[in-house]
């Protein structure tokens, strides 16, 4: 199922204000309440905000990147793509919302590589690749919903941290290594239906169906 968390104008105004603040304070009560100072809104209700500090920010940081990255894309444009471009157009949106301030990113990264956030950082990572698929027109219902969230998973995480130390133009670099992650990708796609097929076929069914009946001697 395709969840989200609520975003509103509040929230928004504050988390734009604190990210300013991220690469000098962290994602923290610091970081908040200069935020608030900043867009004039009440310390309270800040913090009713995000009751969980640095745990709410992050998530609603997350979460609002992904709803932007949604907004913004070109359905028109989509629908004359492959999956795979399709992916690489959704993951690059998905990843330019945070160039203006990549340190917020890396701070982030740091936060939810704690063994007590894991179940956080888990949220985050589902919640983005769900909407990348979501919003790329995936309708899948069966097991390949879950196994099309894992693989994305991978390439999303692993493009991430290549795009976060990548000092290319315009980060060319990072979507070259994308590309070639979802090839990779692909590839074992096409090998795994092709071992399918190889499997399904009656030779092979009927092959194993005659051993199925062979008796063997007790030793």
């Amino acid at each position: 199922m395709h969840w989200k968390l609520e975003i509103d104008e509040t929230r928004d105004r504050l988390i734009q204000a604190v990210r300013v603040h991220v690469p000098f304070d962290g994602w923290s009560e610091r970081a908040l309440l200069a935020g608030a100072e900043e867009c004039g809104i009440d310390i309270d209700a800040a913090r009713r905000a995000f009751p969980d500090g640095a745990e709410s920010l992050i998530e609603y940081h997350s979460a609002s990147g992904d709803q932007r990255m949604e907004t913004v894309l070109d359905l028109e444009a989509l629908e004359e793509m492959g999956t795979r471009r399709r992916i690489a157009t959704a993951v690059r949106l998905r990843l330019n919302q945070e160039a203006d301030n990549p340190e917020a990113a890396r701070a982030a990264l740091t936060f939810l590589a704690q063994p007590l956030q894991a179940r956080l950082s888990l949220c985050c990572l589902y919640r983005t690749v769900d909407t990348i698929w979501f919003a790329i027109g995936d309708k899948s219902t069966d097991f390949n919903f879950y196994t099309k969230r894992a693989l994305l998973a991978g390439v999303y995480c692993s493009t991430f941290l290549y795009w976060l130390d990548d000092k290319s133009e315009d980060h060319a670099e990072s979507w070259s290594f994308l590309d070639r992650r979802l090839e990779d990708v692909m590839r074992l796609g096409r090998l795994r239906a092709k071992f399918n097929n190889f499997l399904s076929s009656p030779q092979i069914i009927s092959k194993f169906a005659r051993r199925s009946r062979t008796t063997y001697p007790l030793p």
